[in-house]
C-alpha cells in the first residue's frame, strides 16, 4: 500500500487486497446491521469492556490522572496492621488505556494514623512504582491509581503486576501482621462467599485492533507483497464488515478522512512510542477527528471494505519515528499483531 503526500491535503494511494478466502462481500443483512452498529458506535463500550477493561464513547478524553506518588513521612509509624479488603480493577489493563489499574483497599490497625507505602511489583519481584500514603485511618477506604509508567515515565513492560501494601517504617511486626491477614483472607475466600482480596493484574502496552473473529489471510495481504509499481506497506486482517475496531495504541489522531483507494481511514500518533498506527477501509468515517485524544483499546470505527478493497478487512500499518509521512517508514506489523492477539 503506497501513499504519496504532496501537501497537507493531497495523497495518492493504491491497494488491492488478496482475498483468497474472502471473495464474497457481506450479505445485505450484515451491511444493514453494520449501518445500525455504526449509528450506535458509542454503545461499543459494552463489547470492548471485556477485552480492554471498560470503554468510553469514541470521543473520550485522556485517562483519569494517576495518583500522586506522595512523599515519605519524616517520622513514619504504623500500628498492628490488617488488610480488611482489597480490590484491583481492571484485571487486564493497557498503557494509556481506557481504564488504568486501580487498587481500592481498607486496613485495620491498632492505631489511628498509619503511614503506608504501596508498591507496584512486577513478576520478578522488582518494584517499578512506589506510592506513599500518610496518616491512613483504619476502616476508611483508600485507593491509588497507576498510569502504567515506570522509571522516567516510560511505559512499563508487558506482564503481570501486583500491588503490595507495607508500613513505611519497615517495622517487622506490622509487616508480618499485614502479610498474615492477607493469607488468612485468601483462605477464608477459598472456603466461603467472602469476596477475595485481589492485588494482581496484567498490563500491556498495545491492544489487538479487531474485537471479533479474524484471520491474517493469504500471502497477498502480507507486508511487502507485490503490487503494481510498489509493494504492500501493511498487513491485511480479514474480518466481517461491521466488526469493531480498537486503537492498538492510544495517543492523538493525526489524520482522519477518506481517500479513493484507502477508503475511510485513520492515523494515530502513539503516546509514549515512536510508532504511528494506520487503519484503512473502515466501513464508515471514524467519529474521531484530527487532534482528538484516543486511548489504547478505545473503539475507533468498524471493519469495512471502502476504497480499493475486494473484501471486508482492516489494512493495518505501523510507521517508525518520527512517524507517518514525517520521515518514518513502514515496518512489517504481522509479528506484533500476532503477539497482541495472544493476550487481547
Amino acid at each position: 500500500m503506497v501513499i504519496t503526500r504532496t501537501g497537507a491535503g493531497t495523497r495518492t494511494y493504491s491497494d488491492r487486497a488478496d482475498a483468497a478466502a474472502w471473495t464474497q462481500r457481506a450479505s445485505w443483512r450484515l451491511v444493514l446491521l453494520s449501518g445500525v452498529i455504526a449509528a450506535l458506535l458509542g454503545s461499543l463500550a459494552g463489547a470492548a469492556s471485556a477485552a480492554t477493561g471498560g470503554a468510553p464513547p469514541p470521543g473520550g478524553g485522556p485517562p483519569p490522572p494517576p495518583s500522586s506518588s506522595g512523599v515519605p513521612d519524616p517520622a513514619p509509624s504504623a500500628g498492628t496492621l490488617r488488610l480488611l479488603s482489597a480490590r484491583t480493577s481492571p484485571r487486564k489493563s493497557f498503557y494509556y488505556g481506557i481504564r488504568t489499574p486501580r487498587l481500592r483497599y481498607t486496613i485495620g490497625s491498632s492505631q489511628q494514623d498509619n503511614d503506608l507505602r504501596i508498591d507496584v511489583v512486577d513478576s520478578t519481584g522488582n518494584t517499578v512504582k512506589v506510592f506513599y500514603r500518610n496518616d491512613i485511618a483504619p476502616n476508611v477506604p483508600d485507593s491509588v491509581r497507576w498510569d502504567g509508567a515506570a522509571g522516567g515515565g516510560r511505559p512499563a513492560r508487558n506482564g503481570h503486576y501486583t500491588f503490595r501494601i507495607l508500613p513505611q517504617n519497615g517495622e517487622q511486626l506490622a509487616r508480618r501482621s499485614l502479610q498474615r491477614s492477607v493469607r488468612q483472607a485468601r483462605r477464608r475466600a477459598s472456603s466461603s462467599s467472602t469476596p477475595p482480596l485481589t492485588l494482581g493484574f496484567d498490563l500491556y502496552t498495545f491492544a489487538f485492533p479487531i474485537l471479533g473473529a479474524h484471520n491474517f489471510g493469504g500471502a497477498g495481504g502480507r507486508f511487502g507483497a507485490g503490487r503494481a509499481g510498489h509493494s504492500h506497506e501493511g498487513q491485511d486482517v480479514m474480518a466481517r464488515c461491521g466488526v469493531p475496531l480498537l486503537a492498538a495504541r492510544g495517543g492523538r489522531v493525526q489524520y482522519s478522512g477518506y481517500q479513493g483507494a484507502a477508503g475511510n481511514y485513520l492515523v494515530i500518533d502513539g503516546k509514549g512510542t515512536g510508532f504511528d498506527t494506520a487503519y484503512m477501509h473502515l466501513l464508515r468515517p471514524s467519529p474521531l477527528r484530527r487532534g482528538a485524544v484516543v486511548r489504547t483499546g478505545q473503539p475507533i470505527g468498524l471493519v469495512g471494505s471502502t476504497g480499493d478493497a475486494s473484501a471486508c478487512h482492516l489494512h493495518f500499518e505501523i510507521w517508525t519515528a518520527p512517524g507517518w509521512y514525517e520521515g518514518g517508514h513502514p515496518i512489517d506489523p504481522l509479528p506484533l499483531l500476532k503477539r497482541w492477539d495472544r493476550y487481547s
